[in-house]
């Protein structure tokens, strides 16, 4: 029978590569909104906090949600500083420029310890205010569909699941509050912006990344809930409102998103 931690772990590895790679596929099929909605859902966290729900109390998912919160608030520093890059500069020198802005907030957030409502009050303006100042770069497209080499979705995988393993085995020891920023560290984000600048483009990757703001938005927004009912609720439906949440905040989006492009002249 295998370890309940290492399924755990194993699941957390597939679950993240399936997405990066699925997200990438479309984002060069179907165009940068619907990926984006789907890197934003809960699916690199989640499994960290089910992982972290069964062998903690619902007072350190609570800590942990609110520490997510932080990270996912310097997701916006990674987003805004890649986003400007790329219109000018290749994959490595944007992506890196771009996590270290994400470990800097991280490390600021993590030493000034806002409370929830101060947090929830910054995700709602920082994340508003940066889909604003994203407009222009919003619908970037590709030229033209670029070829893929055989062992390209296979390589996309490995990469992704051995850094989503890394991440998870260390979350899992440490505390409540670098659990939670670790769970939300940008897998997926950072993996898209590797697997795809190459292949499409800085102006096409920064518009997949560009329409993620308002889904991080509804992220932060699901941390906080989950914050708040952990305790009083229990862990597992607490996460169950939070991934509630970001499902029903993206199709929410995407639904204005197409309502928008039919009432367009």
């Amino acid at each position: 029978m295998i370890d309940p931690w290492l399924g755990m772990l194993l699941l957390k590895m597939a679950t993240a590569a399936a997405i990066v790679v699925g997200c990438s596929l479309l984002a060069e099929r179907t165009g940068p909104l619907v990926a984006a909605l789907i890197a934003t859902l809960p699916i690199s966290a989640g499994p960290v906090y089910v992982f972290l729900a069964l062998d903690h109390d619902p007072a350190f998912i609570a800590a942990g949600a609110l520490g997510s919160m932080a990270a996912n608030l310097s997701n916006a520093g990674l987003a805004l500083v890649y986003v400007l890059l790329a219109q000018r500069l290749g994959m490595v020198a944007s992506l890196v420029t771009g996590l270290a802005t994400w470990f800097t907030i991280a490390i600021v957030l993590r030493q000034l310890t806002p409370p929830v409502m101060v947090m929830a009050a910054l995700t709602v303006a920082v994340f508003a205010g940066l889909h604003m100042l994203f407009r222009p770069y919003l619908a970037a497209r590709p030229a033209a569909p670029p070829g893929r080499p055989w062992y390209a979705i296979p390589l996309r995988a490995a990469c992704v699941a051995g850094l989503a393993g890394t991440v998870t085995t260390i979350s899992a020891r440490v505390g409540p509050a670098w659990s939670g920023v670790l769970a939300a560290f940008p897998i997926v984000l950072s993996s898209l912006i590797a697997m795809l600048q190459p292949r499409i483009g800085g102006p096409a990757t920064a518009a997949v990344i560009a329409n993620c703001a308002l889904g991080l938005l509804g992220f932060g927004l699901a941390l906080g809930l989950v914050h708040l009912t952990a305790v009083p609720l229990g862990s597992w439906p607490a996460l169950g409102l939070g991934l509630l949440l970001c499902i029903g905040w993206n199709l929410g989006l995407m639904t204005i998103a197409r309502r928008t492009r039919r009432a367009a002249p």
